[in-house]
């Protein structure tokens, strides 16, 4: 990387920065900056004498006092502006911080806070970050990209997002593009991705939010959502453009539509390098509780029933991986298929029902099937879960619905009833939106349960054992994804990688002790992104598409990590 200010080679941990700026500019600069950091002699030599207290300090007590000004702010939100702030001016800090408190900061820098963060974003706009492509004016594309600043080579992932579908907030415009900053965060803190070498981009296409077209502080094009052949013209130049300027960089497509995610990425996954975390990271973690789970009951996964109470972009993704890993096993696609059962908001999919989506429609149970069924709650909205539990006799039971407290006691039970170690995995996000609490699915299973959330829960205590509740956060997933699609050089991101990250998940969890979660914790991840890694990369070179195989698998995924220290001076 080459900057007006310094030179810095992102692809070595040990390169040192060549600094060419001088006083204060060096201490504006958020990578050249390193504050009370500064030997005496460094301060000497870049025109920093004077420009703040004597003392040298060592990093480690520069954690210690952000730290404290950290714990300091009262709410959830204070804590991520000082967050936003501290990267701001200093960012190699910033990540070390974040790195030694990464179990108790990714809910700051991620998800839940990033919801308000971005529901705010107009409001509380500050220093500017990332690339801002609008419908509007698609011939800057190109300009916009490259005034980024980095190389054709200098970029290993690209975190693009429309922000129609943030978390369970709908669409939220040009604020989305704090979901992509927040993101390339993850990547950097869990997998050591440089910051350096990423670049993240709002698709500003105008938005439905009423609120946010009324309001004079909007920063958005401000407009109704631009839908149809205007808008897939302009992802598609977003796309060969993004490909044109950085041939080496993942495209990660982050919290899209349920109308457009499936198809964009259809569209462009043979094709290109694209990777869309709420389908592909959401079914990678959740496959890799399962195969941890079936390992636990002692159930191969072929003879498992599976229901998805939600049946959506996440729900449907989830299905699709634990089918075609069911495929690999060696079962024949329609027999895979028929272990399903989804349901929407319309209840059970049955293949009569006119308005299920291309994506869904494969999972649709046939009318025939239902009719032989009793029906204790079924209403005019169809087939509900209650039904679907009490006829089809599920083993595993995952929720994508955002229908909080939708696994009823009545439900819960009935499924133990017939399955001795049922695995329950209620992943939708916030904590209010779970589909059930683990404390209640262990209290009405009598301890039995096998249970994953997509929000952190406190351990359970039940009849002198503590049940650690596995949080299937895809920050399991996809920092190590990104690493080892970066170290490898890899052109696509096949199903077989993607499985292989889940499966490089599943082999890090020891499930059999009482109580033990089905994943490893979050304080984990740095370690569990390197396995992750290495999985992809060989599965990358397994399957042709690695243009740079490892050769040293471990020490090239090892030097691939950046380290949040300060890198030696260089003055020129």
């Amino acid at each position: 990387m080459i900057n007006e200010d310094y030179e810095l080679d992102t692809t070595r941990r040990d390169a040192p920065i060549r600094i060419s700026a001088r006083g204060r500019a060096v201490l504006s600069n958020p990578m050249t900056n390193r504050g009370t950091a500064f030997t005496v002699q460094e301060r000497r030599y870049l025109g920093l004498v004077g420009l703040m207290p004597s003392e040298v300090t060592p990093m480690g007590n520069q954690v210690r006092r952000v730290y404290q000004q950290y714990q300091s702010a009262k709410t959830p939100f204070a804590k991520h502006n000082y967050l936003a702030s501290l990267r701001d001016r200093n960012e190699v800090l910033f990540y070390r911080l974040l790195a030694d408190h990464i179990e108790e900061m990714l809910p700051i820098i991620y998800t839940p806070t990033i919801g308000e963060v971005i529901e705010r974003f107009s409001v509380e706009y500050h220093r500017p970050r990332g690339v801002f492509v609008s419908i509007d004016r698609p011939e800057d594309i190109e300009q916009s990209l490259l005034d980024h600043g980095l190389g054709a080579d200098d970029v290993d992932l690209i975190v693009a997002t429309d922000a129609e579908g943030i978390l369970g907030i709908g669409d939220q415009g040009v604020g989305g593009i704090e979901i992509a900053i927040g993101k390339l965060s993850v990547y950097t803190a869990a997998a050591g991705v440089h910051p350096g070498r990423v670049m993240p981009v709002m698709i500003d296409v105008g938005t439905d939010n009423l609120g946010l077209l009324n309001s004079d502080l909007y920063l958005g094009e401000r407009h109704a959502r631009v839908r149809g052949e205007r808008y897939d013209a302009f992802v598609d130049r977003f796309v060969k453009t993004a490909t044109k300027l950085f041939p080496h960089a993942m495209l990660h497509w982050e919290d899209f539509g349920a109308s457009n995610a499936h198809r964009i990425l259809e569209k462009y996954r043979h094709t290109h390098c694209t990777f869309n975390d709420d389908i592909q990271g959401t079914a990678a973690v959740a496959l890799a509780a399962v195969l941890a789970g079936a390992d636990v009951t002692g159930m191969p996964l072929r003879d498992h029933r599976i229901v998805i109470f939600g049946g959506g972009t996440a729900g449907i993704g989830i299905a699709d991986l634990l089918r075609d890993t069911l495929v690999r096993q060696g079962m024949p696609r329609e027999e895979a298929v028929a272990q399903f059962y989804a349901l929407g908001s319309r209840g059970l999919f049955v293949d009569d029902e006119l308005r299920l989506r291309e994506f869904q429609r494969p999972y649709a149970r046939p009318r025939s099937e239902i009719d032989g069924w009793t029906l204790a709650d079924g209403t005019a909205r169809g087939v509900s879960l209650g039904d679907v539990v009490r006829n089809a006799h599920p083993t595993i039971l995952i929720g994508t619905s955002t229908m909080g407290g939708a696994f009823t006691k009545a439900i819960v039970k009935e499924m133990a009833a017939h399955c001795e170690r049922p695995i329950i995995m209620p992943l939708s996000n916030p904590t209010s939106r779970a589909e059930a609490t683990p404390a209640d699915l262990i209290d009405w299973t009598d301890g039995r349960a096998l249970v994953a959330t997509g929000s952190p829960f406190d351990p359970v205590d039940h009849r002198e054992v503590r049940h650690f509740i596995a949080q299937a956060n895809n920050a399991l997933i996809f920092p190590g994804l990104g690493l080892g699609v970066a170290a490898c050089r890899a052109s696509r991101i096949t199903d077989a990688m993607i499985a292989a990250a889940a499966e490089a998940l599943a082999r890090r969890v020891n499930a059999y002790r009482p109580g033990a979660s089905l994943l490893p914790s979050m304080a984990d991840l740095r370690p569990v992104s390197a396995h992750v890694a290495l999985a992809v990369a060989a599965a990358a070179a397994e399957e042709g598409v690695a243009r740079a195989p490892l050769t040293d698998p471990i020490d090239d995924i090892y030097t691939r990590m950046w380290q949040p220290t300060y890198p030696a001076v260089e003055v020129i």
